[in-house]
């Protein structure tokens, strides 16, 4: 059975009431997400670059977490191939803090 694009309000990995904030985590930690969100944050790609620049990603997962993001309005498609939306440039944005909270724990650890 496919799994539906984690949304707020509906049923998602850790909440049985779909808490915006704990759907906004079941769609981040899908599989590869990360990865297109941050090889799509400063240019449109077509599906075989993006393949490609993710390396080892299946079409068919590929193909998924796009529908995924889509569905979730944090990519367009068009004729330059698949881009983010002002939404799912927040969404790379609101990554700054986490990624610097991970840096000074990586250099804290590495003590």
């Amino acid at each position: 059975m496919a799994q539906k694009t984690p949304l707020p309000g509906r049923k998602v990995r850790g909440s049985s009431t779909g808490r915006p904030i704990m759907a906004a985590l079941d769609l981040a930690g899908r599989r590869w997400l990360l990865r297109i969100l941050w090889e799509l944050r400063e240019e449109a790609l077509t599906f075989r670059l993006l393949q490609e620049r993710c390396g080892a990603i299946s079409p068919t997962v590929l193909n998924t977490r796009l529908a995924e993001m889509r569905d979730a309005g944090l990519l367009d498609s068009t004729d330059a191939g698949y881009r983010l939306t002002t939404r799912g440039s927040e969404l790379i944005e609101a990554l700054v803090p986490l990624t610097r909270w991970a840096e000074r724990w990586a250099r804290e650890n590495a003590k």
